[in-house]
């Protein structure tokens, strides 16, 4: 693989660029509800375009601990839970597709032939990122397994639960082979790949699947175990049997960090900066079709007839694209608009709350989006 050159701004420029903390009033009034109301007890927001961060600020505390430590946006870890799944996984494909080394139409079982029966055979690469495989939304493969091949067996053997192709159904088991699909197409595991084709070029330099003993310290908990916080192992079964490397969760990763991914998907040919993947290759995972819903590769997008909350708020536009975590983490973009959006909270640690927690973040998560667009004089 040609190496890609290393696309890395240096967070004090960054941040010299920044509007007047003022004009981000309601992203932090939004915020410093979300914890006053037991949603999640720390946050942090970025708020940037595609060579610009507009703001960052830490919110809270890690835990409801008043004497643990204040999230950072530079330096916190945060498990980002299926953020994994267009961080690492989707992205990596897309680096696979751009050099060619990766059909997406082609057959799962080209590259996974352990995938294979029952209606498993029409079941394409482009089907699990659109989530129209028809496999089930979750299996609890942990429950039975002991290992990650064991637990892999248990992935095969899962039978789809409708003909493929016809319509979307959001499956953590289409991102789990979505990543062993990346495996087979890189020639190596899923975490090597993602670091030297992704990470790296874009500057994400504290981004891991499994941190260090040295980094667990400012890693964001997102449980307890006896009454006691848990951090820096993946908050997720199937992951955590799998060895914390999956294609559906398991990385950690920073506000900033998550700020020069959502960067490098906005460069384009008309930027500034050098376009880190061909703008072409881009262009194919933004797209919906007629059978994916709001679904686009790997990404979601508004749904135009959607009456419920939505994260992405009421003045996102059709150019927006993004994702949601378990644990309370949220990253979307906007194409036309040049502006990205990271919320990422802790909402799974011990919600004062836990019936409405999840509910509650909706909000939270629809207000911060529209006062970042206001912030900017796109939402009135």
């Amino acid at each position: 693989m040609t190496p890609r050159p290393v696309i890395l701004a240096l967070t004090a420029a960054f941040l010299s660029q920044c509007l007047p903390a003022q004009s981000f009033a309601a992203i932090d009034a939004a915020v410093q509800q979300g914890i006053a109301s037991g949603i999640f007890p720390g946050a942090v927001v970025v708020v940037g375009r595609a060579d610009t961060i507009l703001y960052a600020r830490g919110y809270g505390r890690f835990t409801w601990n008043r004497r643990s430590n204040v999230p950072d946006p530079m330096t916190s870890l945060w498990d980002l839970a299926s953020i994994t799944k267009v961080v690492g996984t989707t992205t990596s494909a897309a680096v696979l597709v751009d050099e060619g080394r990766l059909d997406l139409d082609a057959l799962v079982s080209s590259y996974v032939p352990e995938f294979n029966g029952a209606g498993k055979d029409h079941v394409t690469v482009r089907m699990l990122f659109d989530h129209t495989s028809g496999l089930p939304p979750y299996a609890p493969l942990w429950r039975e397994a002991s290992s990650a091949p064991e637990a892999l067996r248990r992935l095969f053997s899962v039978p789809l639960e409708r003909p493929p192709g016809l319509s979307p159904h959001y499956s953590d088991l289409n991102a789990m082979l979505a990543g062993l699909v990346v495996e087979k197409a890189a020639g190596e595991r899923l975490d090597a790949f993602a670091d030297s084709a992704v990470f790296r070029p874009l500057g994400m330099r504290a981004t891991t699947y499994q941190p260090s003993a040295r980094d667990r310290t400012r890693v964001v908990p997102t449980s307890t175990f006896r009454g006691q916080p848990v951090a820096g192992v993946v908050n997720d079964q199937n992951a955590r049997v799998l060895g914390g490397v999956a294609g559906h969760a398991g990385l950690f990763s920073t506000g900033i960090d998550l700020a020069r991914f959502a960067q490098g998907w906005l460069r384009d040919s008309t930027s500034a900066s050098a376009p880190w993947l061909a703008p072409a290759t881009l262009s194919r995972f933004f797209e919906r079709t007629a059978t994916s819903g709001s679904r686009a590769l790997g990404w979601d997008t508004p749904e135009n007839t959607d009456t419920s909350i939505s994260m992405f708020g009421r003045c996102a536009t059709a150019t927006t694209i993004g994702h949601t975590g378990w644990t309370g983490t949220a990253l979307w973009l906007d194409r036309s608009q040049d502006l990205f959006v990271v919320f990422l909270t802790n909402r799974s640690y011990a919600p004062r709350k836990p019936k409405l927690s999840f509910a509650q973040l909706k909000l939270v998560r629809a207000k911060v989006s529209d006062a970042a667009r206001s912030a900017v004089g796109t939402c009135q």
